[in-house]
Order: C-alpha cells, then sequence, then structure tokens
C-alpha cells in the first residue's frame, strides 16, 4: 500500500507561480513512478507530468510544457510539482498518482484545488 497526501493549492492570479507537494508513504513508495493529473468538474482527469523516484525522468503534457517542473525527493519520499506562469485555464483539482513502470496508476491522492484568476 502507499499513501499519497497532496497539498500547496491554493488561490492565486493569472501570471503567479504555485508548488504543489505529494508526499508518499508505504514500504514500497520508491518503487513506483510518480505523476501528476488534473481534473475539472464534468471532465475527465488529464495527465500533467510524471517522473521516476530516482529523478532521472520525466515526462510533460504539451499544455505545461515550459511552464511546470516535476521533481521528486527520493528521502522524503516527497515529490514537487512547480508551476509557473499559471494562467486560468490551470484551475483544476491536481491529484497524485503512484505507478508501476508501464501501468496505470494504481494509488491516487485526495486532490488539492488550484485557482487562477484572470
Amino acid at each position: 500500500q502507499v499513501q499519497l497526501v497532496e497539498s500547496g493549492g491554493r488561490l492565486v492570479q493569472a501570471g503567479d507561480s504555485l508548488r504543489l507537494t505529494c508526499a508518499a508513504s508505504g514500504r514500497t513508495a520508491g518503487r513506483y513512478v510518480m505523476a501528476w493529473f488534473r481534473q475539472a468538474p464534468g471532465k475527465e482527469r488529464e495527465f500533467v507530468a510524471h517522473i521516476l523516484m530516482n529523478g532521472l525522468r520525466t515526462s510533460y503534457a504539451d499544455s505545461v510544457k515550459g511552464r511546470f517542473t516535476i521533481s521528486s525527493d527520493n528521502a522524503k519520499s516527497t515529490v514537487y510539482l512547480q508551476m509557473n506562469g499559471l494562467k486560468p485555464e490551470d484551475t483544476d483539482v491536481y491529484y497524485c498518482a503512484a505507478a508501476l513502470a508501464g501501468q496505470a496508476p494504481a494509488y491516487w491522492g485526495q486532490g488539492t484545488q488550484v485557482t487562477v484568476s484572470s
């Protein structure tokens, strides 16, 4: 079992920066690929970014490339999502997820709300 707890979401203005944090716990947390997804009401959950827990490989959705950066601190079993140049369309609930390589996420956090005002 892996437990994921997100934090850091809040109301910001367009152009602001925000850092989300995902704290992972559980005996096998270090084996997983960690990812961020986001979802707006009535829409499907969409991929934002992922990172191998060794930090050597990352991937981003086109919509956030160049603005968002995913990183990890293995010693703290924590994953971060640094979001710069936020836009109103980035308003969503952001979820942290853990997956074994090549598989769909097996664990999800409870989500943290990010709201970007124009």
